[in-house]
């Protein structure tokens, strides 16, 4: 299906990388290092080098912590996509948001996608997105409070929970008038899941795509991952990317990642070895 994020549109064999922005002082994996404005710009800047399509600025980290009003995720978030709307008129800006109220002011500022991580917890976020224009990810996380850590959650079927919220939830965005080719799912690894339902979801992640939505994946540097490995944040890249290969091979459309170039990589040759993209190249035995 025909993708359309806001103001741009991709082909329905492109995938993209979603380049991670946080601009909070507290992040799990970069400890605050693109909390000051300019330093997320540069962060901006680098990742478009790399080859990024899709920004996606966060204001408030998902694990608990101090609360952060609506008024104060505004001011994290609102300039920084105003300015990366200027000066980068053909990126994707995405905002990690699951409130109203920033997603419409987000909007106004020239975001394309409103990132839900919580699953609609609040349910006037896909009237932002239609009110704005934008695309939304319609996640899954087991109905848990934003900011809180699953304790005991239990699935009959975790996957077919995930198919089941999420596409309940894309139902709802369509019904308040975002396009279809706008909408996209995500199973959100870890979110609302301990590690077993993380690794179910990766493995079978095929039947979520067989439902027609687009699919992003979250899975950069994830405690699933750790846990698994028994590796704590910062050595995690080999994990992801065996993760995330197995998620292209199922065909999801958007990679959330830290690490652009390396994840770039791991998608186009899985897209190359299932037959989906052409090698840059092909000379040997030829010449």
């Amino acid at each position: 299906m025909t993708l359309r994020l806001g103001r741009h549109t991709f082909d329905d064999d492109a995938t993209l990388m979603m380049a991670i922005v946080n601009r909070t002082p507290d992040s799990f994996y970069d400890q605050g290092a693109t909390w000051a404005e300019d330093k997320a710009f540069e962060r901006v800047a680098l990742v478009v080098g790399q080859g990024a399509e899709i920004v996606d600025i966060g204001g408030i980290k998902a694990a608990p912590g101090v609360e952060i009003s609506e008024a104060e995720e505004r001011s994290r978030v609102v300039d920084l996509v105003a300015r990366v709307r200027a000066a980068y008129p053909s990126l994707v800006i995405s905002v990690d948001t699951w409130r109203a109220s920033v997603g419409a002011a987000v909007c106004a500022a020239g975001a394309d996608l409103l990132n839900d991580a919580w699953g609609g917890a609040d349910p006037e976020l896909v009237d932002a997105a239609a009110e704005g224009g934008a695309a939304i990810v319609c996640t899954h996380t087991g109905g848990v409070t934003p900011r809180t850590r699953p304790y005991r959650i239990e699935y009959d079927d975790v996957v077919a929970a995930a198919i089941a919220d999420t596409t309940a939830y894309a139902s709802r965005a369509l019904d308040a008038g975002v396009p279809r080719e706008s909408i996209v799912i995500d199973p959100a690894h870890d979110f609302g899941k301990n590690t077993f339902h993380s690794l179910e979801l990766t493995h079978r992640l095929g039947e979520m795509v067989d439902t027609g939505w687009p699919v992003l994946v979250s899975l950069s540097n994830k405690d699933f991952v750790g846990e698994t490995l028994d590796l704590p944040v910062g050595s995690r890249l080999v994990g992801t990317l065996a993760a995330t290969a197995v998620c292209a091979l199922a065909g999801a459309r958007i990679y959330r990642v830290h690490e652009v170039v390396e994840t770039r990589q791991t998608v186009d040759m899985v897209s190359s070895i299932a037959g989906r993209r052409p090698p840059c190249r092909a000379i040997r035995g030829l010449q």
